[in-house]
């Protein structure tokens, strides 16, 4: 991997308290004017943009006034679980009396709304079923529900597919035509915006309730699922983060955010977006990887704090099995790689990983470590259950190379080899024969080699430049951490610079704590690279990649540098 240095456009006259090092991060990122980093959600993106929202708003609106009884049916992950939060949340403050929300088991169910969820659901006798952060490519499930009589409204972001489901209305700015300017709203966004637009309506019928449903309530479970499904933060989604992380610092979040940040250590008056991605999603993603993501929208749903930290503590101990089952699939396919020699390695545009003891909740997270290490896209596979000839994959991509269109591709040439498939440019999941992998193994790598360049071959960790013995500052730290949010396709800023390194011990058997010296200068700072040791000694000069951090263990006030990557000087 190289270090590159971002490339910074010329930007207007900013004020005087914005540091020129903020200044140049903000114009990297395509932010050149103040006015471009002011975060005021009066400036959110209208609902009307939306297409298919006026007949989706008319249908709901008569199921709330018919009182018919509206079963959300979420995703198991994290955007979908906060998604299904904000609808039951939102919906009943807007007048609904009988909603109800169900939420598949990945293992028994499948994805999203299936035929076998649909059965399973019957009992509660729907009426009208919302989806969540899903049904884009669900065509049986709802085919299926409307033999049953139910209404169907689809909310999604994911990309569909040539052929739309026979719904009753569809909102998702990813349809063809649609207007909507920003492209990367999460599930749980579109569901927000649902509501606005219900409210809208009914504020214009003068049937809203009184006083008015205040739905900036919701937005610190908006903020979540947004950073957790790692769309990408453009100004919008970076509208509806900030104010949600807003929300934390003031504690006025929902009791369940509150617990579960809490007890993975986090200060909720001084969160940030790294904190969501870190401790409050993976906690919350968690109970849909291994056990009923139930569990997580329970926790998001409960207003009783006694409750919400049991849920949390259940949470927290699923997830720490998680990362114990995790660790053991990536060794095991750290494993295979190392067999591999690094010019085959080198050689391979693509990789498919399978083996028949992984959990298939996991796969995603394997996929994404060993996203990482190759700078490959990267398809990790398990069996859809124990016994199944059936295998669930998930993808994950690199910079350039749109994994969703791939499949697609791969699907076009190959009828029938995938069984289903959807997702995004840099993530996707798909299902298959285990009889079929080794010819999709052969036609994914056939179908990333006619799309991949050497270049985007080439790992980069791009650099904000280097910083100036000054500017290594509490002060300078504190800023950064308060201009986010950072997050997908609005990256934490980074630097980059040369130092000698003084002492260096390892931490843990895979951390390397440093003592570091600028060159020519007295000046030393400490800093920690996580996974950075390799079994062999750093040499006395590097090249460092980092973030500067606020140091305050045991009430020290300094900084330190959180290592992203290094090369010998």
């Amino acid at each position: 991997m190289k270090i590159s240095r971002r490339k910074v456009p010329e930007h207007g006259q900013w004020p005087a308290n914005i540091s020129p090092v903020l200044q140049r991060i903000y114009a990297s990122r395509g932010i050149t004017r103040p006015e471009q980093a002011e975060l005021k959600l009066a400036n959110l993106l209208s609902p009307d943009q939306l297409s298919g929202m006026d007949n989706a708003v008319d249908l709901l609106l008569s199921a709330i006034q018919a009182q018919k009884h509206i079963v959300i049916v979420g995703d198991f992950d994290c955007d979908g679980a906060t998604g299904t939060a904000v609808a039951m949340r939102g919906l009943k403050m807007l007048g609904a009396e009988c909603v109800s929300y169900q939420v598949p088991h990945r293992i028994v169910h499948g994805y999203g709304l299936s035929p076998a969820l649909v059965e399973h659901i019957v009992e509660m006798k729907p009426e009208f079923i919302i989806t969540v952060d899903n049904g884009i490519a669900c065509h049986a499930g709802v085919a299926a529900a409307k033999a049953h009589g139910w209404q169907v409204l689809i909310t999604d972001h994911h990309l569909p597919g040539e052929k739309l489901p026979p719904a009753d209305a569809i909102v998702n700015p990813n349809l063809q035509g649609d207007g909507f300017p920003s492209k990367a709203l999460s599930g749980v966004g579109v569901m927000f915006y649902l509501l606005l637009a219900l409210r809208k309506k009914m504020r214009d019928l003068d049937i809203l309730i009184q006083p008015e449903p205040d739905l900036s309530s919701l937005l610190d479970l908006v903020a979540v699922g947004t950073v957790a499904d790692l769309v990408s933060l453009d100004y919008n989604n970076r509208l509806l983060v900030s104010a949600g992380i807003k929300r934390f610092r003031k504690k006025q979040c929902q009791v369940g955010l509150k617990a579960l940040a809490e007890i993975s250590g986090r200060d909720i008056t001084k969160l940030v977006a790294s904190d969501i991605g870190f401790a409050i999603g993976p906690r919350l993603n968690a109970a849909g990887r291994l056990e009923d993501m139930s569990l997580g929208i329970e926790c998001l749903l409960t207003d009783d704090e006694t409750r919400a930290y049991q849920l949390a503590e259940i949470l927290n101990g699923i997830n720490a099995e998680r990362r114990g089952l995790q660790q053991q699939m990536v060794d095991d396919a750290d494993a295979l790689v190392d067999r591999v020699s690094l010019e085959l390695q080198s050689q391979s545009s693509a990789w498919c990983f399978y083996d028949e003891n992984w959990h298939p909740g996991v796969v995603g997270l394997v996929a994404s470590k060993l996203k990482e290490r190759l700078h490959r896209p990267v398809i990790a596979f398990a069996p859809a259950d124990d016994g199944s000839d059936i295998l669930r994959g998930s993808a994950r991509s690199i910079p350039g190379f749109h994994i969703r269109d791939a499949l697609a591709d791969v699907d076009v040439k190959h009828p029938g080899l995938i069984e289903r498939f959807g997702g995004h440019a840099m993530a996707a999941g798909l299902s298959l024969k285990k009889d079929s992998l080794e010819d999709f193994r052969i036609a994914f790598n056939n179908a990333a080699e006619s799309r991949l360049s050497e270049e985007l071959l080439q790992a980069e960790c791009l650099s904000d430049g280097e910083l100036q013995v000054h500017e290594f500052s509490r002060e300078l730290a504190e800023d950064l951490r308060l201009a986010g949010p950072w997050g997908q396709g609005f990256p934490e800023p980074v630097f980059d610079n040369v130092f000698e390194v003084t002492q260096w011990k390892i931490l843990g058997e895979r951390h390397i704590k440093y003592d570091l010296r600028l060159p020519g200068t007295d000046f030393k700072l400490s800093a920690i690279h996580f996974g950075g040791y390799a079994g062999v000694a750093p040499p006395s000069r590097l090249h460092v990649a980092y973030q500067l951090e606020l140091d305050d263990f045991r009430g020290r006030r300094d900084v330190q540098l959180l290592i992203r990557h290094s090369l010998p000087a």
